[in-house]
C-alpha cells in the first residue's frame, strides 16, 4: 500500500524569516491522519532568511538529521559539535540525555532551503553526539546511496534506530528498485517528477509505504529523492 502526501496538503509555520512545512503534525501543526510513521517522526521542509535561524533550544532523546538543499546551515550545539553544512552533506546529531543547539543561515544575502528529520531513538538516555559526512553527487547519481543506518555501514552516518536512508539523483527515465523484505518505507522527493510503483510523486511530496515487497522508483524528469528504509 502507498499513501501519499502531497506537498500542498502539509501543515505550514510562515515568520518574517521562516517558511516551515510539515509533512507530519509538528509543534502546533497537528493532524490524526499525519504523525510520524514508524521510528520516523519529522519531516520539515524549510526556508530561512539570509542571516537568520533557530536560537539555541534544546532536545532529547531523538536523532535529529539536518540535510541541506541550497545555501547552507551553521550549526552549533553543548556537545562541543559545530559545522556548516551544505548541499551533498548530512548531519546527525543524538539528543540522547539532553543538548542545546542553533541553526542560522550564515549567508547576508542567499536564503537556506533544508530538511530537518527526527527520528525516535532505539532507546533513551544514549550520550549526546554530533556526526557530518560529504556524500558527493557522483555516489548517488543512478543509484540508491546509503547515507545514514545503524551502524555506519558504507561510510553513512550512524543514526541510533533500525532504519537505513539512501539517497538518489536519477535523470530522466532512469529508474532504481529496492527490496523491502517486510519492512515499511518512506519516500520524500526533494525535487522532480517519478513514479513510485506506478503512483506519481511531484517536488516535496512524500510516500508512506507498507505491505509492498519491493519499490521501483523512476523518474520523470531528473529528480532527487531520500528513501527512508523502516522496521
Amino acid at each position: 500500500m502507498i499513501k501519499v502526501r502531497r506537498a500542498s496538503e502539509r501543515g505550514k509555520t510562515r515568520t518574517s524569516w521562516l517558511d516551515s512545512n510539515h509533512t507530519v503534525s509538528f509543534n502546533r501543526y497537528y493532524d490524526s491522519e499525519w504523525s510520524g510513521f514508524g521510528d520516523l517522526l519529522v519531516i520539515n521542509e524549510d526556508f530561512v532568511a539570509p542571516g537568520q535561524g533557530f536560537g539555541r533550544h534544546s532536545h532529547d532523546d531523538m536523532e535529529i538529521l539536518s540535510y541541506v538543499v541550497e545555501g547552507a546551515l551553521e550549526h552549533r550545539d553543548s556537545s562541543g559539535g559545530n559545522g556548516v553544512i551544505r548541499p551533498n552533506e548530512l548531519q546527525r546529531m543524538s539528543a540522547g540525555t539532553g543538548i542545546s543547539h542553533s541553526e542560522f543561515n550564515p549567508s547576508a544575502t542567499k536564503p537556506t532551503h533544508f530538511l530537518q528529520i527526527w527520528i525516535l531513538p532505539e532507546r533513551n538516555g544514549l550520550r549526546p553526539e554530533y556526526e557530518q559526512r560529504e556524500f558527493p553527487d557522483s555516489e548517488r547519481r543512478g543509484h540508491l546511496r546509503l547515507i545514514g543506518s545503524r551502524g555506519g555501514s558504507g561510510g553513512s552516518v550512524t543514526i541510533h534506530q533500525d532504519v537505513k536512508v539512501y539517497d538518489a539523483v536519477l535523470a530522466v527515465s532512469e529508474e532504481v528498485t529496492h527490496q523491502l523484505g517486510g519492512r515499511r518505507a518512506w519516500i520524500q522527493v526533494i525535487r522532480g517528477s517519478l513514479t513510485l510503483n506506478g503512483a506519481s510523486l511531484e517536488t516535496s511530496d512524500g510516500a508512506a509505504i507498507s505491505t509492498e515487497t519491493s519499490l521501483r522508483i523512476k523518474a520523470a524528469k531528473e529528480s532527487e529523492l531520500l528513501l527512508f528504509d523502516l522496521a
